[in-house]
């Protein structure tokens, strides 16, 4: 056999060898049946991200057998359900520092056990779990929903300036958690600095700050204070004119917030368009002045 026959029966069985074997081929990707997700809100001025993943009922009893009663669960499935706070908040009244854990939880019939750690990675291991690696335990009284949910769903609920609630609903069972961001501090902080500190202060962080201070209930005379130095250097902003009329009115000067509506509309109207969602909202405040100071 020469050389050159050789090199060809060389190059034939190479050739065999590659298409016998079969190709290297990606994973075939399909839908997952427990879908990731991910959740955002802002708290306050705290930024509160969680990523789970969302199991279905699929006629099955999902509390207290599918989900045992009295064992960790990692809060939905697949990977460790987690919990990213860009600052530090108060959390049924434990304080969590900002950072990223992982939502734990104990469920039973008449209470639950929720567990922030701070191991990301335990998935399924729920058997894996350290707690000195907690760092927030907390009790939530689970309550009976009003319709079936199917699928596990996390979400916010009862938002105001400074809380929201963690809402976990699945299957007939309900149960949240309330997180509280720390406002006062960081807002006491700006005016003072773009404020009281400030000789000139912009008429926007005045009305700000009013909105602030009327919307917490914090003192109705400072909130008016400032919300008329800013209708004095700019009369006719009727948004700020309507926050004189609803301090005013709060403070029960009915007739003083009769006449910040008043202003209020005229200056609305003057607009281009004219603004008829305040012309609305000053009327109905008009009335109610009217009615209460009789």
């Amino acid at each position: 056999m020469n050389f050159q026959l050789l090199t060809f029966s060389a190059a034939a069985a190479t050739a065999v060898t590659l298409l016998g074997a079969p190709a290297a081929q990606a994973q075939i990707n399909t839908p997952q049946p427990s879908p990731k997700s991910t959740v955002m809100q802002r708290v306050g001025l705290t930024d509160v991200t969680i990523v789970y993943s969302r199991p279905g009922v699929k006629n099955r009893a999902i509390f207290g057998t599918v989900v045992p009663y009295g064992k960790r669960w990692r809060t939905g499935a697949n990977a460790t359900t987690s919990i990213k706070f860009s600052d530090d908040v108060t959390i049924e009244g434990k304080k969590v520092p900002a950072g990223e854990y992982g939502i734990y939880t104990v469920p039973a019939a008449a209470e639950w056990t929720v567990v922030l750690n701070k191991n990301l990675k335990l998935g399924a291991d729920v058997d894996g779990f350290k707690d000195d690696q907690d760092v927030a335990r907390f009790t939530i009284k689970p309550y009976k929903l009003p319709a079936k949910v199917e699928t596990f769903t996390i979400d916010f609920t009862d938002i105001t300036p400074a809380t929201a609630n963690v809402e976990m609903t699945w299957a007939t069972t309900g149960a949240k958690f309330k997180i509280t961001a720390d406002v006062d501090s960081k807002i006491a902080a700006q005016i003072d600095e773009k404020i009281t500190k400030n000789a000139n202060p912009a008429p926007a962080d005045l009305a700000s700050a009013a909105v602030y201070y009327n919307d917490s209930n914090k003192d109705p005379k400072q909130a008016l204070a400032w919300i008329q130095k800013a209708n004095v250097a700019e009369p006719t902003k009727f948004w700020n004119l309507n926050t004189e009329a609803k301090i005013r009115l709060k403070m029960k000067d009915y007739k003083g917030a009769i006449t910040a509506a008043e202003a209020s509309k005229k200056a609305a109207l003057a607009a281009t368009p004219a603004n008829t969602e305040y012309v609305k909202m000053d009327e109905e405040l008009i009335a109610e002045a009217k009615k209460m100071g009789k």
